[in-house]
């Protein structure tokens, strides 16, 4: 039996909205970023953390998902140059 204290729908909400409100996403879009955070805070500790037990189906989504969370801050995307061998390692190559 889980002895942890289910948290409070209200409470949930107001943090929903604060949340929301401070990021500029929708409640929608907060929600599922923080049922998973709750999830992890109330997990009993035994358990294993994701880099033990993931699958690579898992990994290749968690990266994904990680990747698509930096859209937003539209990064330039480096040359060719910046990023081949020569300019990585100048006279060493």
């Amino acid at each position: 039996m889980n002895s942890q204290p289910k948290p409070d729908s209200q409470d949930i909400e107001a943090i929903t909205l604060l949340l929301a409100k401070v990021s500029q996403r929708t409640p929608s879009e907060i929600k599922p970023h923080l049922d998973a955070m709750l999830q992890q805070l109330v997990q009993p500790l035994e358990e294993h953390p994701f880099y033990a037990t993931a699958t690579p189906q898992e990994w290749i989504a968690a990266f994904q998902e990680w990747v698509e969370s930096h859209r937003e801050l539209n990064l330039p995307t480096l040359s060719d140059e910046a990023i081949s061998r020569e300019s990585i390692y100048g006279e060493r190559g």
